[in-house]
């Protein structure tokens, strides 16, 4: 029953007649089986193509391993009764613009591989192709930028020559005579080899264009180490332009924004990098400055219990740093005890004390935290801290108040 492949000889038809072999219901969906087909199935690293037949979506095309059938998946439960029988007639449309992409990345996929093997002696041993990313793995564990761009270049010289992309089916003996880059291990049939014109010559089932001039351009995007080997993501034809699309409005609206020329715009942000982390360290500086300021009058107004100065606030306009600082200045003087919360988005509890002051500070705060929520901390019997999720002034000052009962009826 196995279906017959006419995107094999034919990627760029995209409306054909079939007959329905077979309706299955499989996974949860309704698959046909056609006696023939133009829609590519997942394979190879290449997702599937989509369209509709006889005008309803097919949402997923897979090959059934035991006989090499194809399956086109449905949502729901079209093509009941006279419609899904064997021997029906149905139409097929394919995603066209989808199925372009797909034979554009798929092979400059092929290009930028020969180009590592020969600029970099960097084997291809993974391709990944999705709606976001077009990937190889290689097997090296390191590319220089010299590499890279070599391989890019060359890469972009085969696109613009133009060379013709032809598809030969062979049996493996034949296929053994050939200088082929990569052989599957088919013992029997034919093998579909795609030949890049005195280039590239690889096994493969994947949809092509006809030359290299329809991709247009290759662009390697980013490099990622992955346990030995170097992920190469890159993009192709319209993917190619839309990402040059994007990145260029990005650096147009950041010149105008910055009134300088795009060939200055590296170094006018690294001059205004500099110029803000000069800017924060004086605020930081200055900020410590005033918490200093603040701390001298949280002791001075600070409750005198027991022989000891117990000091409650909370803020709405400290951070979790900021509270450290406030902390450790408070407990420079003797016999201080401060039991400090920050609110908003993150909300924030630190309690500490004076060398000789009593008290246990993580006794007090894993007490005071259930109040917040969802929140986790810890410390020692000086110094203890914690937060959770985003919580109200008035939430806070609870799980403060919570701590405060507790210590005063410790002393």
């Amino acid at each position: 029953m196995m279906s017959d492949r006419l995107y094999y000889t034919d990627a760029y038809t995209t409306q054909f007649g079939a007959t329905i072999i077979d309706r299955l219901e499989l996974q949860d969906k309704i698959a046909l089986i056609l006696d023939k087909t133009f829609f590519y199935p997942n394979s190879g690293g290449q997702p599937s193509d989509w369209g509709t037949i006889n005008l309803i979506p097919v949402v997923d095309v897979a090959i059934r391993e035991p006989d090499g059938a194809i399956l086109h998946f449905f949502d729901g439960a079209p093509f009941a009764g006279k419609d899904g029988t064997s021997g029906s007639e149905v139409t097929g449309e394919i995603d066209r613009e989808r199925r372009f992409d797909h034979m554009q990345q798929h092979s400059g996929q092929h290009i930028l591989t020969q180009s590592f093997i020969r600029t970099a002696a960097a084997e291809t041993v993974s391709f990944h192709l999705s709606p976001d990313s077009v990937t190889i793995d290689l097997d090296v564990d390191t590319l220089s930028s010299k590499q890279v761009r070599e391989a890019e270049d060359l890469a972009n010289q085969i696109i613009w020559q133009n060379r013709p992309i032809k598809i030969h089916l062979v049996d493996r003996e034949q296929a053994l005579k050939l200088p082929i880059r990569k052989l599957p291990p088919i013992e029997n049939g034919q093998i579909r080899l795609v030949e890049i014109e005195d280039y590239d010559l690889t096994a493969c089932g994947g949809t092509h264009v006809s030359s290299t001039g329809e991709l247009g351009i290759i662009k390697v995007l980013r490099l990622e180490k992955r346990k030995g080997q170097v992920r190469v993501e890159f993009c192709c034809g319209r993917r190619a332009l839309d990402d040059y699309t994007t990145k260029n409005a990005i650096v147009y609206d950041l010149a105008a924004g910055l009134t300088t020329g795009q060939s200055e715009l590296v170094a006018q942000v690294g001059k205004l990098q500099e110029e803000l982390g000069t800017a924060l360290k004086r605020i930081k500086k200055q900020r410590a400055s005033l918490l200093g300021f603040e701390a001298e009058q949280l002791v001075k107004k600070g409750q005198r219990v027991s022989g000891l100065i117990l000091i409650t606030q909370t803020f709405t306009d400290l951070d979790g740093s900021e509270l450290r600082i406030l902390g450790a200045q408070l407990v420079q003087h003797a016999g201080v005890v401060a039991l400090l919360g920050a609110a908003g988005d993150r909300a924030q509890l630190l309690f500490s004390r004076s060398e000789e002051a009593p008290g246990d500070m993580n006794q007090l705060l894993q007490a005071a935290l259930p109040t917040l929520g969802p929140a986790r901390g810890g410390g020692s019997a000086s110094f203890a801290q914690g937060g959770g999720p985003a919580a109200t002034e008035h939430v806070v000052r609870q799980a403060v108040e919570r701590a405060q009962e507790l210590l005063l009826a410790q002393i």
